[in-house]
């Protein structure tokens, strides 16, 4: 299972806002919409979300084995 715990973690870092996101940065709000539901998000809005960060992929997303779950 793909877990976004690091990129809350990454924002809370770089003090950056979900309101940021949206209205600065053009991020679509039923993207982080879907990221707080462990819902699949593409590569290129990871590719966006690292870029806005200055992070690196395990900053925004890591893989969890189910029987850690």
């Amino acid at each position: 299972m793909i877990s976004y715990r690091p990129f809350y973690e990454t924002l809370y870092q770089r003090d950056m806002t979900e309101y940021a996101l949206i209205f600065k940065y053009g991020i679509p709000a039923n993207t982080l919409h879907r990221m707080k539901h462990g819902e699949a998000i593409t590569t290129r809005t990871l590719d966006a979300l690292c870029s806005i960060l200055q992070c690196r992929v395990e900053d925004v997303l890591e893989y969890v084995p189910p029987e850690d779950i």
